[in-house]
C-alpha cells in the first residue's frame, strides 16, 4: 500500500516542516507528499473549484480517497489504525489524504471521498495538519505492529 498526502500550498522550511519530516522519516509504508497551488488570482467559490481540481488531478488512480474535512468522523487512533489495516488486508493499492486551502474542500470533491476525517472540532493551520496526519499515520504503524509508541 502507498500512502499519498495531496494538500493545497507549499511548505516553507522551518518548525512545521521539520515536524513533518520527523514524522514522514518514520513511516515505513511508501509515502508521498503532492503540494497543489493557484497561481492565478482567484477567490471564493472559483479558488476552491479550481483548487479540488488540482488535487483531483493528483490522485493517484483507484486510490481510496480520505478528505481532512472539519465536519468528517473524528476517529481515536485505534479506530484510524482499523481502518488502515483493513485497507491494507483488502490489498487497497493507493490510500490518498487531501487537505484543501484556506476556505476547504468543494462540495464536489468532498463527495467523491470515500471517508471524511476531522481531527477534532478545533480548526488547525494547514501546514499543522500535514504533520498532525503524518503522526497519525505514524502511530497506526505502531499500533498494527503492537510497539509501544502507543499506549492505552
Amino acid at each position: 500500500m502507498r500512502l499519498t498526502l495531496i494538500a493545497v500550498g507549499r511548505a516553507k522550511a522551518g518548525p512545521d516542516r521539520d515536524l513533518f519530516d520527523h514524522y514522514t522519516r518514520r513511516i515505513t509504508t511508501p509515502f508521498e507528499l503532492r503540494e497543489v497551488e493557484e497561481k492565478k488570482p482567484l477567490s471564493g467559490l472559483e479558488l476552491k473549484r479550481r483548487e479540488a481540481s488540482l488535487l483531483d488531478a493528483a490522485v493517484p488512480d483507484g486510490a481510496v480517497r480520505i478528505a481532512l474535512d472539519e465536519k468528517g468522523r473524528d476517529l481515536t487512533s485505534r479506530a484510524f489504525a482499523k481502518k488502515i489495516n483493513y485497507w491494507r488486508d483488502e490489498s487497497i493499492r493507493d490510500v490518498a489524504f487531501i487537505i484543501g486551502g484556506a476556505d476547504g474542500l468543494d462540495a464536489d470533491l468532498l463527495k467523491r471521498c470515500d471517508l471524511r476525517l476531522c481531527l477534532g472540532k478545533q480548526t488547525w493551520p494547514h501546514m499543522l495538519v500535514r504533520s498532525l496526519i503524518a503522526e497519525q499515520l505514524y502511530r497506526a504503524q505502531c499500533i498494527l505492529a503492537g510497539h509501544p509508541y502507543h499506549r492505552d
